[in-house]
């Protein structure tokens, strides 16, 4: 269940340690995946992939800046002239920022929206193309329970837009791929057991916690867990989905 041999997966922004794209990435490989770390971070991408060698794994870095095009379809041409193969596509690479409405800047607005939307845009629309070539493919979106709920954990209103602006860009282009062989599908994590996390004042992660009915912060795993489902071949009939991993801090 939930292999992938012989499958090449991309997890854009996870050379950092901080978020969930080193342990997503590690996941894959540990499930025979060929990973390729894709990240802006040079540092961050060779640390990913000695620490998914170390553990027996594929890695294949490439340095990556989501919000420009020519570094994006760079990558793609790369990944395609060493493997001849896109399979999964995991949109990782995001950024927040904890800002009222009435301090949000335009600047701030776009910054947030060119990694979280625009830089998700490009990737995906570069990747697909391979993929409906190949009658293939697997895209998996990382959204937030902010973009569904509007805020409450991190971020300010345009970090919660650009997540919002995800789930809507997911479930129209699975109407328009889907029957190429393509599933777009998205997962929204809330409150997860990162360094993010741990760096919040007692006082606030108190109050998080108990909007949680879980009582508890999501692990790293268990987002990865829903990552590896939904891009698996067991899934291949779960499209436009959103998948909610919050703990029940917000329910459809």
């Amino acid at each position: 269940m939930f292999r992938f041999d012989d499958q090449v997966v991309i997890v854009t922004g996870s050379g950092s340690e901080k978020g969930i794209g080193r342990i997503i990435a590690s996941d894959f490989a540990k499930q025979g995946a060929t990973v390729v770390i894709a990240d802006i971070n040079q540092e961050g991408i060779n640390n990913t992939v000695q620490f998914i060698e170390g553990e027996g794994g594929k890695a294949f870095g490439i340095t990556l800046d989501v919000t420009n095009k020519e570094s994006v379809d760079s990558m793609v041409k790369t990944i395609l002239n060493k493997y001849g193969r896109i399979d999964v596509l995991v949109n990782n690479a995001g950024i927040s920022q904890k800002v009222t409405v009435a301090d949000i800047t335009l600047e701030n607005i776009t910054r947030i929206f060119n990694v979280n939307m625009f830089g998700l845009f490009l990737c995906t629309q570069a990747c697909m193309k391979p993929m409906i070539e190949a009658g293939y493919g697997r895209i998996v979106n990382l959204s937030s329970v902010s973009g569904k709920r509007g805020g409450g954990i991190f971020g300010g209103a345009h970090y919660s837009a650009s997540k919002a602006a995800v789930l809507g860009f997911s479930k129209n282009l699975s109407r328009e791929i889907s029957d190429k062989g393509i599933t777009i599908n998205s997962v929204c994590p809330g409150l997860i057991n990162t360094e993010i996390w741990k760096s919040l004042p007692k006082e606030d992660a108190d109050k998080v916690i108990a909007g949680i009915p879980m009582g508890r912060p999501g692990e790293t795993s268990e987002v990865s867990s829903a990552i590896l489902f939904l891009a698996s071949k067991e899934a291949g009939y779960i499209t436009g989905e959103e998948i909610d991993i919050n703990g029940g801090s917000h329910m459809d």
